[in-house]
């Protein structure tokens, strides 16, 4: 692996809640909230071209509307922000997403995939006791500044079945091993997992991914005193039974010489002063910088 200039890499990760008919207590329908969400996205990567924005429950109506709302006025030939993902259900447009956003005028796309986290991964399928089908969205990018290629993951875990989310980890961490050992192997200098893993630290995904030493969270590799904003990331729309809880990551993995250092770390509000949710979950933004 050859060594590459200092990158600074910014990752914010939000489930967003998908477009529902039929909302719950406390929640308002997509054409509320979305304008919201367009304006958290576009504040907190305003000035961050290094940024990678990893969504949840993304249906294909509001993939359109955040894909637009990323390049007001632009033609499709000059676009300031791409996307790689597909739809759990078909491998295509139907269901939820967990794209991946991105500035090709900042990474170079070198290759994509989307894994369905079940016992037959290359197909849209649902595993063991998963309530419903479930993807991780996996790419490598190149940084056109610095050289450096990164190995960016986005996944979105089962909200009911434990042993689904335990296999999925467990699938993850494979993939991981597999591009390591793969063609881009030799390129890859980071590797980070982004996402709602549906799993508390004390539980089975949480647990199979950072107590394997394959990767680490961003939460505890900055000292408590710089960490910014809330602890919990599902905050629900005030009605839920369930509590508040930490279940939406950033998770890092270096790779031979180069090393992620953490800046920063926050979970941002999802409620204002006018009572209104933009989603169930929180934003989780980890500013990173890898170093060789």
């Amino acid at each position: 692996m050859r060594s590459a200039p200092e990158l600074p890499v910014r990752v914010l990760t939000h489930n967003i809640r998908y477009a529902t008919s039929s909302p719950v207590k406390g929640e308002l329908r997509w054409a509320q909230r979305k304008q919201r969400l367009l304006n958290e996205l576009e504040y907190h990567t305003r000035h961050v071209g290094d940024t990678f924005i990893c969504l949840q429950e993304v249906l294909h109506s509001q993939l359109e509307d955040i894909h637009a709302g990323l390049n007001p006025g632009a033609v499709s030939s000059v676009l300031d922000w791409a996307f790689i993902g597909v739809g759990r259900d078909d491998g295509y447009q139907a269901g939820e997403y967990s794209p991946i956003f991105y500035r090709p005028s900042v990474w170079d796309l070198q290759g994509w995939e989307t894994v369905w986290l079940s016992e037959t991964p290359s197909k849209p399928s649902k595993g063991w006791d998963a309530a419903c089908i479930r993807i991780v969205t996996i790419g490598v990018f190149t940084h056109r500044g610095s050289g450096n290629t990164v190995l960016a993951m986005n996944a979105h875990l089962d909200h009911r079945g434990s042993r689904s989310r335990l296999e999925a980890a467990r699938i993850i961490r494979a993939k991981i091993h597999e591009y390591r050992q793969g063609k881009f192997g030799r390129l890859i200098a980071g590797t980070l997992l982004a996402g709602d893993l549906n799993s508390q630290e004390d539980q089975e995904a949480y647990s199979d991914l950072t107590g394997s030493g394959d990767l680490q969270d961003t939460y505890r590799l900055v000292d408590t005193s710089r960490r910014y904003g809330n602890h919990n990331t599902f905050t629900g729309f005030g009605y839920e039974k369930e509590p508040p809880s930490r279940i939406d990551y950033v998770l890092l993995a270096s790779e031979g010489s180069q090393t992620w250092r953490v800046d920063g770390y926050s979970v941002m509000a999802n409620r204002f002063d006018d009572g209104i949710f933009d989603s169930d979950h929180c934003a989780v933004i980890a500013d990173l910088r890898l170093v060789g």
